[in-house]
Order: C-alpha cells, then structure tokens, then sequence
C-alpha cells in the first residue's frame, strides 16, 4: 500500500486494492502502520478534506491538524493517487 506521507505517528496512506469500480480518491489515517479501521478522508475537487469516518478514533484536534496538512499537500495526495491507480475522480 502506498504510504504517502507521515504526520507524527500518524501514517496518511492509500489501500492498493481501492475496489473495483475504484473509489473517489481519498486516503486513510492511522496510527503507527495501516490498520483495517483506518480513519478515511475524501478529497475534493478543490483539494479540501471531507470526513468520511475516524474508526482510528484520532483526538478531534489532532484529526484537525492532520486535515489541514493534508489539504496543504493535495497536490501532492492528488499526483500520488493518479501516479498509483491511473484515474481519478472525487466524492464532490
């Protein structure tokens, strides 16, 4: 599974299998190594994040910091997930 980046311990990261049709494009957030109840973030076409659930059970201001960061690298999220999986397309 590609990991994207880490904040703190928190790894930010995609599933290879995304099923099929694949997903809008969002990554999971887990503490310390991906785990199947990752907390899932969608990111939209304007590269803001839009919670989808936090099963990790992440602090609220921690899940805030860790959004932000990733709304300030979503070009990066966005090239990563297109570079993975060849397409792309958001939840809104």
């Amino acid at each position: 599974m590609p990991q994207i980046f880490k904040v703190g311990a928190y790894w930010v990261y995609f599933w290879s299998n995304e099923n099929d049709p694949l997903e809008p494009i969002h990554v999971h957030i887990s503490p310390g190594a991906p785990s199947a109840g990752a907390t899932k973030v969608w990111i939209t076409r304007a590269g803001k994040c839009y919670l989808c659930n936090n099963h990790s059970k992440i602090p609220e201001r921690t899940l805030r910091n860790i959004m932000r960061v990733i709304e300030a690298r979503s070009d990066e999220v966005i090239q990563k997930w297109c570079d993975y999986f060849g397409t792309i397309h958001y939840y809104c």
